[in-house]
């Protein structure tokens, strides 16, 4: 029966971990269809490669610094149940990973190619697994202190500070110090619309986001014995709240409509294994319209250019999930109790401390040395001729 166990979590946590694997192919695809075709292919390319330098700083690294734990040891060692631990890496990793997927979105079409997978090794090797380490594995003691203060620990089941407040609050810094995209915010006060270049591929990336996000906040469980659908269903009402409440308050706009969701699965990240279905669902579409308006106010009012409106979704949502789990997690509220609003003001506001100075370190480090631009010259060619030396569809056929 043992045997049987462990073959079974080591199963479940690695269909978990290829369902979060399949949503990067989301983030690529929301990004290609939302920037221009000049840039079509540079996003693609750029999920694939920051995926591939996570997945060796994690291992080296980053689950180190999260967990304690050394993949250098023998693979003998390592395969001990099932490779259970290894498994539990690859699901990890993806979460990791999902970092600079997310900060890709807010600076598009400026950024320079080399310098952001510098900032993704930086980020995801020791930025990311410090405060994964805080919140997950009880490290530094500021889970007990968090409890001490407020009688419970802060509670994030999926990561919605962990995973998507960090990425959105260390893109803030980044989409900022870049600046925005040439001729978006013109001297007269007029501003430069850059609608998305693909609604298809834009609305692909979500759908492939939002199935992929069943394995994100469900299998967070680990093991089979610990599943819930409780968690299944408030990520199913989430989603649904905040694609209506999207769809309302962004007058049917296509772009807010797919986002819509996402937002809502952001929010409910956090307190899903806790909160009542109706919780959920307010608490998805709260989220919805966090997006709408702050995505709104960002690019027109304050003129900051997050091209994905990361910030807003990942950063703004996810901190609202945070939040959130303290009030409808309660059973007041019909939630299975057990988590304190105190808690998760205190972990909300420490990650996203901890993300903005971070992300202020990094990215202003390269800036200073390297560069994070560029040049006005490759801006306008478009980052796919400028890098990668070929657009989505080239025109001319081959000759010889």
């Amino acid at each position: 029966m043992d045997a049987l166990k462990q073959g079974s979590d080591a199963l479940f946590i690695l269909l978990g971990g290829i369902m979060v694997l399949a949503m990067h192919a989301g983030f690529a695809f929301l990004e290609l269809g939302t920037v221009r075709k000049k840039n079509q292919v540079n996003a693609l390319v750029k999920i694939l490669v920051d995926f591939s330098v996570s997945t060796v700083v994690y291992f080296a690294v980053g689950y180190g610094v999260a967990y304690g734990t050394s993949f250098f040891v023998g693979a003998e060692q390592l395969a001990v149940k099932n490779g259970y631990e290894l498994v539990k890496f690859f699901f990890l990793l993806t979460f990791a990973a999902a970092i600079p997927a997310i900060i890709s979105g807010g600076i598009a079409e400026r950024a320079r190619f080399y310098p952001q997978l510098l900032a993704t090794a930086v980020i995801v090797g020791l930025v990311y697994p410090l405060f994964e380490g805080v919140v997950w594995n009880q490290r530094f003691g500021v889970q007990a202190w968090i409890a001490s203060l407020t009688g419970a620990e802060f509670h994030d089941f999926a990561g919605s500070i962990v995973v998507h407040a960090v990425g959105g609050w260390l893109a803030l810094p980044a989409v900022i110090l870049l600046g925005a995209r040439s001729n978006r915010y013109r001297k007269d006060g007029a501003i430069s619309a850059h609608p998305p270049s693909n609604i298809p591929f834009l609305a692909l990336g979500a759908w492939i986001l939002t199935v992929g996000w069943f394995g994100f906040n469900v299998m967070s469980a680990q093991t089979l014995d610990k599943i819930s659908g409780l968690v299944a269903v408030n990520s199913l009402m989430a989603m649904v709240g905040g694609t209506l409440v999207a769809l309302v308050l962004g007058k049917n706009d296509p772009g807010f409509v797919h986002n819509g969701p996402l937002a809502g699965l952001v929010a409910v990240c956090a307190g899903s294994d806790l909160m009542h279905p109706l919780g959920a669902l307010v608490t998805g579409g709260v989220a919805g319209a966090v997006f709408v308006v702050m995505f709104t106010l960002t690019q027109n009012k304050w003129k900051i250019d997050d091209v994905l409106g990361v910030w807003p979704l990942h950063g703004l949502c996810g901190a609202w999930g945070g939040v959130a789990a303290g009030i409808f997690g309660s059973q007041a509220l019909g939630g299975l109790g057990g988590v304190s609003l105190g808690a998760q003001l205190i972990g909300s506001a420490l990650g996203i401390a901890w993300a903005l100075l971070a992300g202020l370190t990094v990215y202003g480090l390269i800036k200073a040395t390297m560069g994070l631009r560029m040049t006005q010259e490759e801006e306008y060619e478009g980052a796919d001729l400028s890098i990668h030396r070929i657009g989505s569809t080239p025109d001319r056929e081959v000759n010889w």
